[in-house]
């Protein structure tokens, strides 16, 4: 680990200004990337800034379109939260299945969305449901905030405040996991309105996260599993590596997808 300035700002404007004053600080939320990192000297920033003790940006709270969830909530918080539970089951059961126990006790979602891991979970989510992602200068779009592999809209010291989720009428998540890290090797989130079906996978895209359209636009005319037995997802821009190749992958999704639309209904 190369030496560094360590942080601790208790206000969300002192953190703000220490990251756009220095390019090469980093934001440390629940450190389960950024500290592995750290330690195996594949980055170098010159300062830590702790986001732990500012006010305002772990709460989970009920708004009028659905849940607010602010970005130090760890994962565990999230599984457990009964206000979650209540408002988008599918959204507390993804968390409860991120990573270990350990894990889920020290990451945070505001951490995972701006990372952007590609086979992370909570993109599938954010997505899937059309989320909005709040930061201390504007409010992103689900759609407009992921840019490609570890790239999100999130400007120089901009920082997540909170995730906004809307309520839904119905949405599951099935991932396979990677049985070493635990990421997924493809998961997929599904969620209905009145107005349409979104169907966001993970774990599979070269550039992470993405909408497959055309499972989304099968389930809007009939939600049930069968409905996309004869779907067929495009290998051509999926991942192949040693874990496993496109082809698996984009098969992978497709039995992801049919789970996640049973557990949607069963919901």
């Amino acid at each position: 680990m190369y030496a560094f300035d360590y942080q601790r700002p208790t206000a969300l404007s002192d953190a703000g200004a220490a990251l756009s004053a220095d390019p090469e600080a980093k934001a440390l939320a629940g450190g389960q990337t950024l500290l592995p990192t750290l330690k195996q000297r594949l980055a170098q920033p010159t300062a830590l800034v702790d986001l732990s003790r500012i006010p305002g940006l772990s709460g989970i709270s009920a708004i009028p379109e659905g849940v607010s969830i602010g970005a130090m909530a760890r994962h565990a918080e999230v599984a457990a939260s009964a206000l979650v539970r209540e408002t988008i089951p599918a959204l507390a059961e993804l968390a409860s299945v991120i990573g270990d126990a350990a894990v889920r006790n020290r990451g945070t979602i505001g951490g995972s969305l701006a990372n952007d891991d590609p086979t992370a979970d909570y993109p599938a989510a954010v997505l899937g449901l059309n989320a909005t992602v709040v930061t201390d200068r504007r409010s992103i779009a689900a759609a407009d905030y992921f840019r490609g592999l570890f790239e999100t809209a999130l400007e120089e010291g901009e920082i997540i405040t909170r995730v906004d989720f809307p309520r839904v009428a119905a949405a599951g998540y099935a991932k396979f996991r990677n049985p070493a890290s635990r990421y997924a090797m493809a998961g997929v989130f599904v969620s209905k309105t009145a107005a349409e079906v979104r169907v966001a996978v993970t774990g599979a895209g070269q550039s992470g996260v993405f909408l497959w359209t055309e499972a989304g636009a099968v389930l809007a005319s009939d939600f049930s599993p069968q409905a996309v037995a004869d779907l067929v997802l495009d290998p051509t821009n999926l991942m192949s590596d040693l874990h496993g190749s496109a082809e698996y992958r984009a098969q992978l999704a497709k039995v992801m997808l049919k789970r996640a639309v049973e557990r949607a209904r069963a919901m």
